[in-house]
């Protein structure tokens, strides 16, 4: 096959994204707002085409030069495609729940479905990036999309302010990201990433070691890890919750493997450098995620700090340096999408009988004896964010802290594990007020199907039966892993 044809056939998905929302932009200026269901239809069987568009080279663990596009600028590698599964699963649920939401604010608008197609987009160029500019126009498309999606409501102070304070600090972390780019370009003499590489294997000067630094610091700040987490908090607060549920999971998957991807093949033959930047910034962001979700009052502001501390274990994954370690990681991603995604339809669902969103902790006093479906997949979703066996989330911490433990990084699985049970309280808080507290009554609107049906698929991963699957998840995530060290 002609180098063109074969790069244009490992693009498919990206190139199937493209015209998807090319044509139902057009589509949402035409039609309008009335058209809003229809668009959100097609940009689901767009997402889902994608899915299953990827899923075979998945499978099949694919990697090395097949996989290479438009002169090894883009890799459709079995790393890369684990990553754009998880991302296209978690856009589709963004879409499904957010009709319910806008509809009793009358918001909905096709420009929702049509944000969240050129975001994904972006994502999907992001993590199959293997040159500097390729990382960063994937980057870019995925960061004006989501700066619009959080200021959605434009009529809403708190959603306005959300979409300012994302769009000002993401400019800064962008400028950080590109002279941290410029720093790398100087000194290895290339954009490309195996190019870097080969470049930086006699050693790391002062010049490349400030571009390593500013890179990592640009791309810490789009998994909002500590020291770049302020703006995380009052994003997830203030934006519209599908949106906010939108930013907690397919833009931290993405933001993950590009860094992942990024430390191991351009700056892979330098693992001792950036391996103490890593190990900060998860220990970091275990323990300020976990102190700063304990005062919180708000279920938003709660859950964002938890995302923070997620991504700290996360990040252990990526210190070892190893494919282990990255399939470790790959696998803890795939839970931590079930967990937020489902907790975050939950938030959804907690509404006063005239529709109003209950975000407040205390408003969810006795919610198991008015609700108690709901309060029962909320007590399974809050164990497995803490890590409590029989859940998921505790098997997704173990590989983690296993995969260290094996790259003799023994010390740091320990103090993540002792801050994990810091983590444990604000968790065990909620399930506390829910059923042992006095009814607030609160909570007392209904939810539509399409909630009750996403709630219930999360709930059942992440409970005990979701240990059916380990096995082949592990194994699967290991085989996308080994991918991103074929050289």
């Amino acid at each position: 096959m002609p180098p063109l044809e074969s790069s244009l056939a490992l693009i498919a998905p990206e190139i199937l994204l493209s015209l998807s929302g090319l044509a139902l932009l057009l589509a949402a200026a035409w039609l309008g707002d009335r058209a809003s269901r229809g668009i959100s239809v097609v940009a689901a069987i767009a997402l889902g085409a994608a899915f299953f568009l990827v899923l075979p080279g998945v499978l099949d663990g694919t990697a090395g030069p097949a996989t290479y596009a438009f002169g090894d600028q883009f890799r459709a590698d079995a790393f890369a495609g684990f990553a754009k599964l998880l991302i296209y699963a978690a856009s589709l649920a963004a879409l499904i729940i957010a009709p319910a939401f806008f509809d009793r604010l009358d918001s909905m608008r096709g420009e929702y479905p049509v944000l969240v197609l050129f975001s994904t987009l972006g994502m999907s160029v992001m993590v199959s990036a293997s040159d500097l500019l390729t990382l960063y126009i994937g980057l870019e498309l995925q960061s004006l999309s989501a700066y619009i999606l959080a200021a959605f409501l434009r009529d809403d102070t708190r959603s306005a302010e959300a979409g300012l304070k994302y769009f000002v600090l993401g400019a800064l972390a962008s400028g950080i990201l590109l002279f941290g780019m410029s720093l790398t370009y100087g000194f290895a003499g290339s954009t490309n990433f195996a190019a870097i590489r080969f470049a930086l294997e006699g050693g790391l000067s002062m010049g490349a070691m400030f571009g390593l630094i500013f890179v990592l610091a640009g791309l810490a700040f789009k998994i909002s890890a500590v020291p770049f987490h302020m703006w995380t908090p009052d994003v997830y607060e203030g934006a519209p919750t599908p949106v906010t549920a939108f930013f907690a999971s397919a833009p931290k998957v993405a933001a993950i493997a590009l860094t992942a991807r990024v430390a191991m093949e351009a700056f892979g033959s330098q693992v001792d450098a950036w391996r103490q930047i890593v190990v900060f910034a998860a220990l970091g962001s275990i323990v300020i995620g976990a102190l700063g979700a304990i005062g919180q009052s708000n279920v938003k502001r709660l859950l964002a700090y938890s995302s923070i501390n997620n991504v700290g274990f996360i990040l252990i994954g990526l210190a070892t340096g190893t494919a282990a370690g990255a399939g470790a990681m790959l696998a803890y991603l795939a839970v931590y999408i079930a967990m937020t995604v489902g907790s975050f339809v939950a938030v959804m669902m907690m509404k006063t009988e005239d529709g109003t969103p209950v975000e407040e902790i205390s408003d969810l006093s006795g919610l198991s004896t008015t609700r108690p479906a709901l309060a029962w997949c909320v007590l399974a979703l809050m164990f497995s964010l803490a890590g409590i066996p029989p859940f998921l989330g505790f098997w997704a911490k173990l590989v983690v802290f296993q995969a260290a433990v094996e790259a003799d990084l023994v010390v740091l699985a320990v103090i993540g594990i002792a801050a994990s049970v810091i983590g444990a309280f604000y968790y065990i808080k909620i399930v506390k007020v829910m059923f042992f507290d006095p009814p607030a009554n609160v909570v007392e609107g209904r939810t539509g199907a399409a909630q009750w049906v996403l709630l219930a698929i999360c709930a059942l991963i992440i409970s005990p039966l979701g240990f059916l699957v380990t096995g082949w998840l592990s194994a699967l995530a290991e085989l996308a892993a080994a991918s991103l060290f074929v050289v």
